[in-house]
């Protein structure tokens, strides 16, 4: 099986890792499109727009079986057009864990940390108000602009950084929250300095683990048979910080850059 992935940058690589702890007898081949990143600050329509030609390259140049848009912000805006444009593919989203978050909470305060964009967006905000109006749940949204790009620099634990997500933990902190979704695929490389800030006192919510099983569900009724080796491909658009990468996957063929339309 052949599994293309994407993200505006290195965020879709903690679902890259939690793929590849699950899948087996594949090829990966995930793009960083750092050239346009961060996505959370676009209009959906460039979203859109980058999403599909990334889709059409890695169709075009490796036959993918399978795309995951590991990007909440991206399938906001653009996973019914790649579905329509893509029928024969099993294409898979990502989407905040609410639901999960809403099953966890004790104290029934959940927070969402997510890019301004993924807070705004219409898939969103049906999600939200399906599910947080049945159960009396209270919300904390936190859009993080500015976060995703620390953690492309590699800051993972400079001052700023410590300094942003003090600013925007403390009133969850202090409101009582037991649960915190991580609305973006970046936000789990900061998982320990969260940990931290919050007193040790909170349950993180992510969604890779939740993507790569429903990836193997889809993939085995189509006849994958999930034995053999697996091979990680990385692919660039831009400039990108390699450490991050070594420290997130530790086996992958060398990092090449690639130019996909504009």
């Amino acid at each position: 099986m052949k599994i293309g992935i994407f993200d505006s940058g290195l965020g879709g690589l903690t679902v890259v890792e939690a793929i590849a702890a699950l899948i087996k007898g594949a090829e990966i081949y995930y793009v960083a499109d750092t050239k346009h990143a961060p996505y959370g600050e676009k209009t959906p329509e460039q979203i859109t727009q980058y999403s599909l030609n990334i889709a059409q390259y890695l169709i075009d140049r490796h036959q993918i079986d399978a795309l995951i848009v590991a990007c909440n912000t991206a399938t906001s805006a653009a996973i019914g057009q790649l579905r329509e444009h893509y029928p024969s593919l099993i294409i898979l989203g990502t989407e905040p864990g609410v639901k999960p978050a809403i099953q966890c909470t004790k104290t029934k305060n959940i927070g969402v940390l997510a890019t301004p964009a993924t807070l705004k967006g219409e898939k969103y905000q049906q999600l939200v108000s399906a599910l947080s109006a049945q159960e009396g749940i209270r919300l904390f949204e936190q859009a993080c602009p500015g976060l995703v790009e620390q953690i492309e620099k590699g800051e993972i634990q400079s001052a700023k950084t410590r300094e942003m997500l003090t600013a925007w933990l403390t009133p969850m902190l202090q409101n009582n929250v037991d649960t915190i979704v991580l609305g973006c695929t970046h936000y789990p490389l900061v998982e320990a300095l969260i940990k931290e800030i919050m007193q040790h006192k909170v349950q993180l919510i992510q969604t890779g683990g939740a993507i790569a099983r429903h990836l193997l569900s889809q993939s085995e009724a189509k006849g994958h048979i999930n034995a053999g080796p697996l091979r990680i491909f990385l692919y660039t658009t831009g400039e990108i910080q390699t450490p991050i990468i070594d420290q997130i996957i530790k086996d992958h063929e060398p990092i090449k850059k690639i130019n996909i339309g504009n």
